[in-house]
């Protein structure tokens, strides 16, 4: 650490320190008319020193960081917030927010970190320059919330929405409304906290009541403008609804997840399809409606698991049409290799084609749903290894994938035996009960 301290010192070069006088003179003896410029920023040596020295105790700052030294990291990043003297507008920048990042981390790993540690570093990098005020900001009242401190993190978020630099720029304004989006998560939080220790039976008499409707008051005018702008707001769009549904304002409810569903200004997003089924199917809605919202989540997803119970819903239906589309749906759910070994999928898929049989044209049905995969579909699912395999591991499986091996592919040699694989499945398991441990 000596020999590091050393090196922080002002660098002379001792090879250049010869008299003023030779270096003012010109090759006659005669001094220069030219008046010497003074640099601006100090000894030019000196600067060039500084900053091999910071760079320096960068390096090494990341190589403890990677071998996981952390206290010995932290030792170097005593040193190197030095850099923020440096007036190179191209330097100064990224220093800054490598200090942040790197001095988060180090204490985040360091046994000795405390909460005083993480406040002194954000609060020196929120002033040290504009650019990462609002981020800085935001990032505080993450790591306040990590440590139960909702109050000073919502208080933290209430400083950085109203803070302006300068000209607002499309980048500020929206952080800004980022900061707001977690104001309103943060009121939400606080709200729960308060509906988790109130009591039932005392809700209407006391201050409980009135205290939950303020905070559901502030947290839906930060999470009501989201709407307004476009993108994937999942987990306050959630948190929003619930506010509204324990309140019982339904159509207010079913108004936002319809249009965080359908608004074309937002990108596609399945998650919002889902929530709107999940809450419809709450609210008891018509299995016409629930279908209309599944049949979206199916062009969107068609491995989705919800299609087991879209494809529920159209096996219920009286219409045939429904039924081919069950087929369908069922189908392409296992043009996903995740859903191969899936037992509950297979069963689906007898049970539709049993509906189907008893319509005349059944089988030109199921044809035409396997003439488009017949290159591939088998080799996915009915090869001797999936025979071997299901047999060993899923025995009912195995049978139900067997049963429909005629149906599915009635002109096509398929080495998914019934007979060899279940005897074969049968003589191991028989086995294997009749070892000893």
């Amino acid at each position: 650490m000596d020999d590091f301290n050393r090196e922080l010192e002002p660098h002379i070069d001792l090879e250049n320190d010869s008299d003023s006088s030779e270096d003012n003179s010109s090759k006659g003896g005669k001094k220069s008319k030219f008046p010497l410029v003074k640099p601006i920023y100090g000894d030019q040596t000196q600067q060039n020193g500084f900053r091999r020295t910071t760079s320096m105790c960068r390096e090494r700052i990341r190589e403890a960081m990677l071998h996981h030294r952390w206290e010995e990291a932290a030792e170097y990043m005593v040193y190197y917030p030095q850099i923020l003297e440096d007036r190179n507008l191209f330097t100064a920048q990224p220093s800054k927010e490598f200090i942040w990042r790197t001095a988060t981390e180090i204490f985040h790993h360091h046994l000795n970190s405390t909460m005083e540690d993480y406040n002194t570093i954000y609060e020196r990098m929120k002033h040290s320059g504009f650019r990462h005020y609002l981020m800085i900001s935001l990032e505080h009242s993450f790591h306040l919330l990590l440590h139960q401190q909702i109050e000073d993190a919502k208080r933290h978020l209430a400083s950085a929405e109203s803070w302006r630099h300068g000209k607002e720029t499309a980048a500020q304004i929206q952080n800004i409304k980022l900061i707001q989006a977690y104001r309103g998560l943060l009121d939400y939080i606080i709200w729960c906290v308060k509906k988790s220790t109130r009591s039932s039976s005392d809700y209407y008499e006391s201050d409980s009541s009135q205290t939950m409707q303020n905070y559901f008051r502030q947290a839906s005018v930060n999470l009501e403008e989201i709407l307004k702008n476009p993108g994937v707001w999942d987990s306050f769009i959630l948190r929003y609804v619930e506010m509204l549904e324990f309140y019982e304002h339904h159509k207010e409810a079913l108004q936002v997840l319809n249009d965080y569903a359908y608004d074309s200004n937002f990108p596609p997003n399945p998650n919002a399809h889902v929530y709107l089924y999940q809450y419809l199917k709450r609210q008891g809605a018509s299995e016409k409606r629930l279908m209309k919202v599944l049949k979206v989540l199916h062009a969107l997803v068609p491995s989705h698991e919800l299609m087991l119970e879209y494809s529920s819903l159209l096996l219920q239906s009286e219409k045939q049409s429904d039924t081919t589309k069950a087929l369908g749906v069922v189908l392409e759910m296992l043009d996903f290799n995740c859903w191969g070994s899936n037992l509950e999928v297979w069963m689906r898929l007898k049970a539709v084609i049993q509906k189907l049989q008893n319509q005349v044209d059944w089988e030109n049905i199921v044809g035409e749903k396997m003439a488009e995969r017949k290159d591939w579909w088998f080799a996915l699912h009915f090869t001797s290894f999936h025979a071997t395999e299901d047999s060993k591991e899923n025995p009912e499986l195995f049978e139900v994938k067997a049963s429909l091996t005629k149906i599915l592919c009635p002109d096509r040699p398929l080495k998914y035996s019934l007979n060899g694989s279940q005897v074969k499945g049968k003589a191991e398991t028989k086995k294997r009960k009749g070892r000893r441990y």
